[in-house]
């Protein structure tokens, strides 16, 4: 720094923060070379995306993978695609973050065996498995096993990699998830925090690792935050996170050394506050979002990843994850920010925010943990209906106008926009071929393989499921023997069932009788009369392995208060589920939610499944991330509506589909109280 420098500043310019960008897809080829190219413009450290079959534990070739393989993150179904993902790649040298959770002990295994085999010394290998289950019942729903399990698992790696692996993040507890299912930042910091206790208390618990360990443990322990476009509130929300977690490990777990009891965390910046419309103002929200973890130097994050301009359009082209990844590095390098200590230090207002965040989370995670902790507070739904209920309230805020989106709420007016001019081109597509090409190679993977050594592996494998033993030796071996994804998650499937979590509508609070709903709801009601009395019911559907449900729910909660009976079954259905459902139910209308781009798959199964199943003639419409050009080709396979982020409006969306349900039964655009003459109107139930 210059030696004429105005008093103030550091002594030693800080280093930056490590650097990532979230990538994957297709296949571990196409990913490794994506990673090389990140890697040769400066990027720091690898952030893997897994696609949803490999998070939800099934081969590409399983009948729920249809659709989703490579699509939002990378296949790795075996141990040959873990070692095609990092080939070239020196593992000792690189700090890796898998985004991976009910699975992480499998990928761990696997990435514990390609780093040996590189030479590695496991010692040496830095890197995080996200592996914070919580979150997933409450917003991202890749969970498998039920909530005490899970935490078993948990445990069984911190206590694996205290010993292997000490440079290794074993757990990243995540508040982003919850920030985008709606949590306000006192939620955030108080669910969190209570998932980060659940977690330490299932190691202590467990026996497997000593009491005077538990700082250590402490010290590995890292957090994956959300940072919204409010940046000064994000950054009291930061300094606030940092001093409870500071208390809380130094008083329940006696962490003397402060050092291990200083908050760590890494960020992605708010992916869902992205929008469709007028996308490129999202690249002041990704600045604005990534200023509130990094200006305030006693809180800044250790690692930072940024989405692209075009997220809530489609899946980023690298040169838009080059964009971002360039943000960064203007902060990082161009600007002063890391030559001066502490922006905030002295800051009555910023002391009183924090003071704030604070008070009302240690609130929020006492209620918790008189509950019985966060494993109770998830069975229960009571952490999934305070999430419904308070995104609820943003929806509503955002559409009365209240809470300002520049483009999609207010400033509306716009010209056409160069970013978005090449149509599909804007974004990055996956050959369809990629699925089939999986499929065949896992099939050929299985066929190559010592049959007994799998199932002897696999075997030993259920039997320390059913004991207490730790599960890490198990899965290090069905590594070596060549198991697949599939069949580890498979084999536990067994032994310790699947769940299914709470949908939070049943204690979501409705919108009142406002006007437009209150107009809604008349034209409900008297679409329900003409057709012979009884509710409108409408099927809401998620297909596939997309878990991210706060749309769907959202549209559930809204219809149902506009007087639709509605039907939720939850996440991660076949299309058969749902026609099923549909038929039994005798369902008025059936509204798909698909936002990991599988909808040319997962939609057109529906209707195939309607019309086997007799119900053609039902209506059904679709909401999600979809591309113009996917929007015609849905219509022209009989979809009746297509709905996409624009659409913010629900009350209006809940409008458009009484009117669905109208034309679909002949009845006409203006309202008749009277049944229409020489229809039959008894409907089947």
């Amino acid at each position: 720094m210059d030696e004429k420098a105005p008093p103030g500043r550091l002594p030693e310019r800080d280093r930056p923060w490590v650097m990532r960008t979230y990538a994957g897809h297709s296949s571990a080829a196409a990913t490794n070379a994506l990673f090389r190219r990140n890697l040769a413009k400066g990027q720091t450290g690898l952030s893997v995306a897994f696609d949803l079959p490999t998070q939800t534990g099934y081969d590409p070739d399983h009948e729920l993978a249809a659709g989703e393989v490579g699509r939002v993150g990378v296949p790795v179904a075996h141990l040959g695609d873990l070692r095609a993902l990092f080939q070239g790649i020196p593992l000792a040298e690189m700090n890796t973050s898998m985004t991976i959770n009910a699975p992480a002990m499998w990928l761990l295994g696997l990435y514990s065996i390609v780093a040996t085999e590189q030479g590695a010394q496991l010692d040496r290998c830095a890197g995080t498995t996200q592996n914070d289950i919580i979150k997933e019942y409450l917003s991202r729903g890749t969970y498998i096993f039920p909530p005490a399990v899970s935490l078993r698992l948990t445990a069984d790696i911190i206590a694996y990699t205290l010993g292997e692996m000490p440079r290794w993040n074993p757990v990243n507890i995540c508040s982003y998830h919850l920030q985008e299912a709606g949590a306000t930042p006192v939620q955030e910091v108080g669910f969190a925090l209570a998932t980060a206790v659940a977690v330490l208390d299932a190691v202590r618990d467990s026996g497997q690792v000593p009491a005077e360990r538990m700082g250590d443990v402490v010290q590995r322990m890292s957090f994956f935050v959300n940072a919204g476009v409010r940046f000064v509130e994000e950054i009291a929300k930061m300094r606030a996170f940092g001093a409870l977690w500071d208390e809380i490990t130094r008083d329940r777990y006696g962490v003397a050394n402060p050092k291990q009891r200083r908050f760590r965390y890494g960020v992605q910046v708010n992916s869902l506050g992205l929008t469709e419309a007028q996308p490129e103002n999202n690249i002041q929200r990704i600045v604005l979002e990534m200023l509130g973890v990094t200006l305030s130097r006693d809180a800044r994050a250790r690692a930072v990843q940024l989405p692209a301009w075009n997220e809530a359009l489609g899946l980023p082209r690298p040169w838009d994850q080059q964009w971002s990844l360039r943000m960064q590095q203007v902060l990082a390098y161009e600007s002063d920010l890391l030559e001066y200590p502490d922006l905030f230090d002295g800051s009555h207002l910023m002391t009183a925010l924090v003071d704030d965040i604070v008070s009302g989370a240690r609130v929020e995670l006492e209620k918790v943990l008189e509950m019985g902790g966060v494993v109770a507070a998830v069975e229960t739904g009571y952490l999934k209906s305070a999430l419904v209920a308070s995104l609820a309230d943003r929806r509503r805020r955002i559409e009365a106008g209240t809470d300002v989106v520049v483009g999609v709420n207010r400033f509306t007016e716009t010209e056409p926009s160069p970013l978005t001019a090449a149509g599909a081109e804007a974004i990055e597509q996956v050959d369809p071929a990629v699925e089939a090409a999986a499929a065949t190679a896992v099939g050929h993977w299985r066929a190559s393989r010592d049959a007994a050594a799998v199932d002897a592996a696999l075997d030993q494998l259920r039997e320390d499921a059913a004991s207490t033993r730790n599960l890490m030796s198990a899965t290090l071996d069905c590594v070596r023997a060549g198991v697949t994804t599939g069949e580890w998650a498979g084999a536990l499937r067994e032994v310790f069932g699947e769940y299914r979590a709470p949908t939070g509508l049943s204690g979501a609070v409705g919108s009142g009788a406002d006007g437009p709903l209150s107009a809604v709801r008349a034209r409900v009601a008297a679409t329900a009369r003409q057709l012979g009395g009884g509710r409108l019911r409408l099927l809401v559907g998620k297909p596939g392995l997309d878990g991210h449900s706060n749309g769907a729910e959202q549209i559930a909660v809204r219809a149902r208060d506009a007087g639709f009976e509605v039907v939720y079954q939850g996440i991660r259905l076949t299309a058969g589920q749902i026609v099923a459902a549909a038929v039994e139910e005798d369902v008025d209308l059936v509204g798909l939610s698909v936002l990991s781009g599988s909808h040319l798959a997962a939609v057109p199964a529906v209707l195939a499944g309607l019309h086997a199943a007799g119900r053609g003639d039902l209506p059904v419409v679709v909401g999600g991330i979809i591309p113009e050009t996917d929007t015609q080709t849905l219509r022209d396979a009989g979809v009746a509506r297509v709905f996409t982020p624009k659409d913010f409006a629900l009350t209006g969306v809940i409008d458009e589909l009484v009117t669905v349900v109208r034309h679909a039964n002949g009845l006409p655009d203006e309202e008749d109280p009277a049944p229409v003459p020489g229809r039959d109107t008894v409907r089947r139930r």
